[in-house]
Formats: structure tokens, sequence, C-alpha cells
């Protein structure tokens, strides 16, 4: 999936969820100075700012396949090497980097297994390979409410549940069909509190990711009762817990 939508957008529906999970993935990849690395399906570049904190600038590299997020990705990152990419045919020679990472992209990918292999490709022997996917089947994501409410309205919705990588377990199959090795497995915690139930609602009409196109492809009446049964499932405090399965293999 391109995601056609600002990066202000984007920000305001998953930025400020996948922003608790950029310490934690540059923590599973071994991310320290010295090294040189790679976010795939960088976004605007939330975990491209954790990683240029650890490297630095000049050693980080980063592809996304929307024009809108690579342009918003190389302003907030001046010296990082941003390309208009996407994972399956990444655009750097084999062994560029000691470390490659794929925060809440694999479930977008035309082929995973595809994608992941390039990561792979491109990361030196004895390299970290990472990646992250919200829970979807477990509905323990930032979006499950939602999909919740929109599966009791329209019993022909999909949601999310079913992308690659989104059960417990799956990560690590699509890494080991990829050819990376040593792979370990792991769970990352996010947790937000809304002040109220319009913060979390209201990106949901902006466009962005499957959610946002769902709901745009409703008419207004059905919008309105999407809205109003989200706020029966979503009642105060608004403090929403959420994770995202993980893995790390080895190149």
């Amino acid at each position: 999936m391109t995601f056609s939508v600002p990066a202000d957008a984007y920000d305001r529906f998953m930025g400020r969820y996948s922003a608790q999970l950029t310490t934690q993935m540059a923590d599973l990849a071994g991310v320290e100075a010295g090294q040189r690395v790679l976010d795939v399906g960088c976004g605007p570049g939330a975990l491209t700012a954790e990683l240029v904190r650890r490297v630095g600038a000049e050693a980080v590299a980063a592809v996304d396949p929307s024009e809108q997020f690579v342009a918003a990705a190389r302003e907030r990152h001046p010296g990082v090497d941003v390309r208009h990419s996407a994972a399956e045919g990444l655009p750097f020679p084999d062994a560029t980097f000691d470390a490659a990472l794929a925060q809440l992209v694999v479930h977008f990918m035309a082929d995973p297994v595809r994608g992941l292999g390039q990561m792979a490709r491109v990361t030196r022997t004895g390299g970290a390979v990472a990646a992250c996917v919200w829970d979807h089947a477990g509905e323990q994501t930032p979006l499950a409410l939602f999909w919740r409410a929109a599966g009791e309205l329209f019993p022909d919705a999909e949601g999310e549940s079913g992308l690659a990588g989104s059960s417990e377990g799956h990560l690590g199959e699509l890494f080991a069909q990829a050819g990376l090795s040593e792979i370990q497995e792991t769970a990352l915690p996010v947790r937000i509190e809304h002040p109220s139930f319009e913060d979390w609602w209201d990106p949901f009409t902006l466009g962005v990711g499957p959610a946002g196109s769902f709901y745009a492809q409703q008419d207004a009446d059905m919008q309105r009762r999407l809205r109003e049964r989200c706020r029966e499932l979503f009642p105060p405090p608004f403090t929403l817990s959420a994770r995202a399965w993980a893995a790390r293999g080895v190149a």
C-alpha cells in the first residue's frame, strides 16, 4: 500500500502511536553509534528520527513508496539519504548496512517475503533485520475498536486482521521464509491516554490507511453510525493499550 495523504495527516492518525515504538525497535535491532542503518517504509520519519539520534544523519538511509512521505522525511531529517522506493526493490548494493528496520510496514508490502529478503540482502552478514506489525489479529491495536464497530455495522468489512505479520508467530515465519537466521520474536507495548473521544476519532476521518479509506467510502449516515458505535465502545477515560508483534533476525 502507498499512502497518498499529507505527512501531518499520518502523524495525527498513527504517528502518535508509532513514536512509542521507535526506541523499542532500535533496541531490538541493536542500533548503536558507528553503524550504518536503513529505515524501510520510513513514512514521515518517526523511526528515522531515533536512528539519527543514535548514529547520526550521515549514517542513516530511508526509503518509502509514498512521494509525499519521502518529501516530508527529507525536510525533517536533513543529511539522511531518503529515497523513493518500495521494500521489494531496495536501491542499494548488497551488504551496505549493519541493520535494516521496518516499523509497521511488513503488512503493507506487496510481497512481504521478498521485502524482508531485500532487507537481508542489503544488510551485511551477521547484521540485524528487525520489523514490527500491530497485533491486528488479537485486536491489540489503536484501530481495534474502529474495526470492531465496522464489523458490527458492515458484515463484509475485512479489517486488517488477515494482513501479513498481524498474528502471533507469523512475522517470525516470514523472516524464516526470507532466509534470516537466529530469529527472535517479542511484543512491543504501547499505551496512550486520549483527552477525549474526539482526539482518538477525528484522525480516522483523514483518509489514512485501510481504516481511513473504509470510512471515506461510506455515506454520511453510515459515517455517523460508525462514529457513534465507536463512541459506545470507547468510553472514558479513553486510555488505549496496544502491542506490536516484533521479530529480529540475522542476515
